[in-house]
């Protein structure tokens, strides 16, 4: 009972001290755009809707209040599902009941409504406000829309493509990473075929592919012909002409050795209707042995040495023959927009920005990144030490994932006591940074892609999905391409020229 009331009273403590920093008579942060009138004082009502990570957090729990009392706010909440968060946001946005701060995506009908000036653009007001304006700008060119800013990102690292691999297996079959897509083949088919967890069964894959494999940001195959030399997602010359990534050379020989793994049923032969989650069961449960992936090799490894104790693993960039190439992803896990709707005057716009400011405080960086100490951390010399995993899942991650730091590359006091697979993984995610190749097409505006995007998409990934699991040869690819540009694709590559030309000038 002592040490329940001891960090209870940690908490609370906390709590005061990081938020007492507003209303004491000590220096103020100086936040360009956050100074208000002396009679304004009053606490700033802000509604906020944002994705639901993990279980929702209690209302008027000791996070949200030390972050209400911090930045002088009088929070509302509303949590949305992942699964259902875009749909939910356009019902919201269709019956004009929107928040005052709301999480958006950079998907066809957001940018539509921010060019229709549904929500303020904030760029020119960037340099009123020291955290906000201090923050890389490639981040804030990666959600432009008509070479205007109308929100600010939830920073994410720009190069997060990381081989993680069985270190163990690795070392007892003589293998190095891969880099080539013969050395891919190879050391894919040996760790498939040697029985490496010496359980007498074949159960064992060298890589293993989920649905989403050649979607979004994270696609494996874009990942891995990037790797090889190939651009990402689209490449363009000279002349301004555009090509997608999937009339390239480095894309399709990425494809046949895809192909070449399924036919000899060295990857799961399930990958086209697999989920992700169902893949990281399989990694945790000891049955593979490689994969590229955005997140951290540490926590791989702590959920695998659950069921295999002697685990090893490493990790390693992303190298192809050429060197390391990663493909630059948009650098954030959404936008924090404000909606002209419900913050109707420009005065009340800048309430919000300095909302998100202090978000970059350095008592908040250190609040949304550990949570609260004497309950979620404590300090150990030079560093802070987590105290208990489970707290933090349910009570630090669901603001850190949502609300905009950038960890301890802002702000952050005092670093947190880290393994060194868990440094290691970092260093590589931050050196990616001098390897990333960027898509050019990121924020160029096509009326084809706004209406047709989606629909084009889909044709080009269930060809190659049908192209892997031989269900069409590559005369049929071909066939499949030329759809493409006659359903929209040749429209599309002659708008991006356009309005490359055009921002160019």
């Amino acid at each position: 009972m002592k040490k329940q009331a001891a960090l209870l009273m940690g908490g609370v403590l906390l709590a005061t001290t990081v938020l007492s920093a507003c209303s004491s008579g000590g220096e103020k942060p100086d936040t360009g755009g956050s100074s208000t009138p002396a009679e304004d004082t009053k606490p700033f009502d802000l509604t906020i809707v944002i994705n639901q990570v993990g279980e929702i957090p209690s209302k008027g729990n000791p996070m949200e209040q030390a972050i209400a009392k911090y930045t002088n706010t009088n929070l509302e909440y509303q949590w949305i599902p992942t699964s259902a968060y875009d749909e939910k946001i356009n019902i919201m946005m269709a019956s004009g009941e929107l928040p005052k701060l709301m999480k958006v995506n950079y998907v066809s009908t957001i940018i539509n409504a921010m060019k229709s000036d549904q929500f303020w653009e904030i760029g020119p007001h960037l340099k009123d406000y020291k955290n906000l304006s201090a923050q890389p700008q490639a981040y804030y060119d990666n959600i432009k829309v008509d070479g205007k800013l109308y929100g600010v990102p939830i920073f994410r690292d720009l190069g997060r493509a990381v081989v993680h691999y069985r270190k163990d297996w690795f070392d007892a079959a003589g293998l190095q990473v891969p880099k080539t897509l013969d050395d891919w083949y190879n050391v894919l088919k040996v760790i498939a075929e040697s029985d490496p967890d010496k359980n007498g069964k074949n159960d064992t894959y060298g890589f293993l592919l989920d649905k989403f494999y050649n979607q979004g940001t994270a696609s494996t195959l874009t990942r891995l012909s990037v790797a090889q030399g190939g651009p990402n997602k689209w490449k363009v010359d000279d002349q301004g002409n555009f090509t997608p990534e999937f009339l390239t050379d480095e894309f399709f020989n990425t494809m046949k050795l895809f192909k070449r793994l399924y036919d000899e049923r060295l990857i799961n032969q399930d990958f086209a209707v697999v989920d992700a989650t169902a893949n990281d069961k399989a990694y945790e449960s000891g049955r593979v042995a490689l994969r590229i992936s955005g997140g951290n090799a540490q926590s791989m490894l702590t959920n695998l040495v659950k069921v295999v104790p002697t685990a090893q693993m490493d990790v390693a960039p992303l190298e192809g023959a050429a060197g390391i190439r990663v493909p630059a992803e948009s650098g954030n896990a959404g936008i924090l927009a404000i909606p002209k709707s419900t913050v109707k005057t420009e005065a009340e716009m800048k309430k919000v920005l300095t909302f998100l400011d202090k978000l970059l405080d350095k008592e908040m960086v250190n609040l949304l990144n550990k949570g609260i100490e004497g309950k979620h951390y404590k300090v150990e010399g030079e560093f802070t030490i987590p105290l208990d995993k489970d707290a933090d899942a349910k009570e630090v991650k669901p603001y850190r994932d949502t609300m905009i730091q950038r960890g301890e590359n802002y702000n952050m006091d005092k670093r947190m006591k880290e393994s060194d697979l868990f440094l290691k993984n970092k260093k590589v995610v931050s050196d990616n940074d001098n390897y990333i190749v960027n898509n050019p097409a990121l924020t160029l505006d096509s009326v084809m892609y706004t209406e047709r995007g989606k629909e084009l998409e889909l044709m080009v990934t269930d060809a190659q999905t049908k192209f892997i699991m031989g269900k069409i040869d590559e005369a049929g690819w071909k066939a499949e391409l030329d759809k493409w540009k006659k359903a929209g694709g040749d429209k599309l590559m002659e708008e991006y020229k356009a309005a490359y030309l055009k921002g160019k000038k």
